[in-house]
């Protein structure tokens, strides 16, 4: 996938279109992402003890990752993303260490 937990990401299909947010949590085997404040849906619940009682909640729903575009740290703007490798920089088992980067600036996305 080209977005990760933690990434600002723009909506860009669906009735969030145009919507910025946080992505919260990242469902790789789906293809989808949970993006904080959007793509909100109604649940109904019913009581599950004194503790916990019934209604209906306002839960965040998965989008498809193909609905978001990342927005890039370094411009700000909502881009596509290309991986390459770094030759100066060795992961764990000392191969060139692969990281995203920004199609509009060039910059390095990943930390």
């Amino acid at each position: 996938m080209h977005v990760k937990s933690g990434d600002e990401v723009l909506v860009i299909a669906g009735k969030d279109k145009g919507r910025r947010g946080k992505i919260k949590r990242a469902l790789p085997k789906d293809n989808r992402v949970v993006v904080e404040g959007l793509n909100i849906a109604k649940k109904h619940v019913k009581p599950r003890g004194p503790g916990k009682p019934g209604g209906i909640i306002e839960i965040e729903a998965p989008l498809d990752v193909s609905n978001v575009m990342l927005i890039c740290p370094t411009c700000g703007r909502a881009s596509r993303t290309g991986k390459r490798f770094l030759e100066d920089e060795l992961d764990h088992k000392g191969r060139p260490r692969k990281v995203r980067y920004c199609k509009a600036c060039d910059a390095v996305v990943d930390k």
